[in-house]
């Protein structure tokens, strides 16, 4: 599809946003920064990451990213997992480690091994991942939703991870086209009245409350009210993309996954040209990529559009 030269901005802002975000956090991740602590992209942290250096957030949203690059199918996703959890990243959810090392062979497989496991299953892990799928569903909404939810399944069989992949991912696609966050009220104003009913009172809490209102951030529905909540709190500052990161790091906690779920959103409502050039030019990590590299798969993904 053709893409006037704003949203093609605000297209190469998806991966970049979450890739800054996930660097931005990645230093404070566990951590509560003081109101006098500086934010800025130290590395270090629990997994001592170098300075710019994106976490599993990022190295997984590039999997998804990667087999929609090459038009594959959710087979060809779950392959780039089992791909990327064979280099022993040094930071993987408990959840998604325990479907992983079953070594499923498919996509259906990892679905049912990840839908096969007992306890809490909401954990933050498939929307920390969800952003690219918008950028091959730019005009088919309905699709953008489905396969956000397919790929959420293959490691995380809650249903509310797959509902906030959904409005997650389905918001994206709408920032970019429209260059609003609209997209989140349209998503439930179409929903299933039970959706609905459990989310708009949850979004409103993110946009009058504070984190302590949402603390456990490593669920999926706390990390989505903490990313809600920073991107309205800086709505009106005057950079609004690195005032809302920052606050994602600030709120504590899951910080490098909280500001990468942020990031996404945040990339494609105001555009690659609203990162800091400063976090753009040291911004890298696995497969070895960096910042134009995510350009040039943002460009392939739009090219070849959707799942087989």
């Amino acid at each position: 599809m053709e893409l006037t030269a704003i949203e093609q901005d605000r297209a190469r802002g998806v991966l970049l946003g979450t890739a800054v975000g996930d660097a931005l956090g990645a230093g404070y991740e566990f951590g509560y920064p003081s109101n006098e602590t500086a934010i800025a992209m130290i590395g270090g942290g629990a997994f001592d990451w170098a300075p710019g250096e994106w976490t599993d957030d990022t190295s997984m949203a590039l999997c998804v990213a990667r087999a929609l690059e090459q038009g594959g199918d959710v087979d060809e996703v779950a392959e780039q997992f089992r791909d990327w959890f064979d280099q022993d990243p040094p930071d993987v959810g408990n959840q998604t480690r325990l479907v992983l090392s079953q070594r499923s062979r498919s996509g259906a497989d990892m679905t049912a091994v990840a839908a096969s496991l007992a306890g809490r299953t909401g954990g933050n892990g498939s929307l920390m991942r969800t952003a690219p799928i918008a950028l091959a569903y730019l005009d088919d909404p309905a699709g953008c939703r489905d396969a956000a939810e397919r790929i959420s399944a293959l490691t995380h069989a809650d249903p509310r991870a797959g509902q906030a992949c959904r409005m997650w991912s389905h918001a994206i696609r709408f920032a970019v086209r429209h260059g609003t966050y609209g997209g989140v009220c349209e998503f439930l104003n179409e929903a299933e009245a039970d959706v609905r009913e459990f989310w708009q009172p949850l979004l409103r809490q993110a946009q009058e409350g504070q984190p302590s209102d949402f603390p456990n951030n490593g669920w999926v529905v706390h990390a989505l009210q903490t990313a809600w909540w920073a991107i309205h709190r800086s709505a009106d500052a005057e950079r609004p993309l690195p005032a809302a990161l920052e606050l994602c790091v600030r709120a504590g906690g899951d910080t490098d996954t909280t500001a990468a779920i942020a990031g996404g959103l945040l990339g494609a409502r105001w555009g690659a040209s609203a990162v800091p050039s400063e976090w753009r030019d040291i911004v890298h990590g696995y497969p070895g990529l960096r910042a134009d590299d995510l350009d040039r798969i943002t460009s392939n993904i739009i090219a070849t559009k959707g799942l087989s």
